[in-house]
């Protein structure tokens, strides 16, 4: 028989706590990232970027902006000149590095962005607020605590939030998102979406603890902070574990 039980929160508790976090999340990685934009120089590059487009566009007679069917539905001679226009685009030294920069810098603002809000909202605050709590949290009395029920320490918040929730929970869908977008990769990246997706569905539906991929990664679990125990270390524990079995012990000799 366990001494501690682990007081897990309820769903809707759970799913509050994490839409105000991430709306929190949302507004505080677009402010990172237009400080990094305004830092990096990104306007510039995507606004040379942009002439060169219009430039080419207007001396070709084309809009670089179509699907492939709207491309197919041309003339042999619409896309001759298409073709024209797109390799004396691609020929321009300038715009193939005001392009690279485009894709760079936005990667780079996105990535840097999140791991910044995410660094100060998921690991800063619950520092400073104790138990692993972020504001969300703190609103509806959940924490953060080791599957033991001791207190989560530093590294562990760390690693819950940069690997767990950072690397593979939001950099691995928002890089998949934008190679997407960009056209860089295929539908790999969409099965890839999906399996992260069901992996984070079952880790929760079927683990005693209902703990996501990022708490099974740093071994921690989300607790109704009002109803749980938390030691302070793992001697406390093991304090209070002996002492609960004597007494049981003791209640089983009457």
């Amino acid at each position: 028989m366990k001494s501690v039980d682990l007081q897990r929160a309820s769903s809707w508790k759970r799913i509050a706590a994490w839409i105000l976090d991430l709306m929190l999340l949302c507004v505080l990685a677009v402010g990172a990232a237009f400080g990094l934009s305004a830092i990096l120089d990104y306007d510039s590059y995507d606004q040379k970027l942009q002439a060169a487009y219009d430039s080419y566009e207007k001396q070709y007679g084309v809009t670089f902006d179509i699907d492939q069917s709207a491309y197919l539905a041309m003339t042999a001679e619409e896309k001759a000149n298409y073709d024209a226009a797109y390799d004396a685009l691609i020929a321009d030294e300038q715009t193939v590095y005001a392009y690279n920069m485009v894709v760079n810098l936005s990667v780079l603002m996105t990535t840097m962005g999140i791991l910044i809000a995410m660094l100060v909202l998921e690991f800063v605050v619950p520092l400073l607020l104790k138990n692993g709590q972020t504001v969300g949290k703190k609103c509806f009395s959940l924490g953060v605590v080791r599957n033991d029920g001791v207190k989560v320490n530093p590294l562990q918040l760390f690693a819950r939030t940069v690997l767990g929730k950072y690397a593979v929970e939001t950099m691995i869908p928002v890089y998949i998102v934008l190679m997407l977008f960009w056209g860089a990769m295929d539908i790999t990246g969409t099965l890839v979406l999906l399996a992260l997706l069901v992996a984070q569905v079952l880790c929760v539906a079927l683990g005693q603890n209902r703990a996501t991929i990022h708490d099974r990664l740093a071994g921690t679990v989300l607790v109704d902070i009002a109803s749980q125990k938390i030691f302070e270390t793992t001697e406390d524990l093991i304090a209070y574990t002996k002492r609960i079995h004597a007494e049981r012990a003791k209640r089983q000799d009457y």
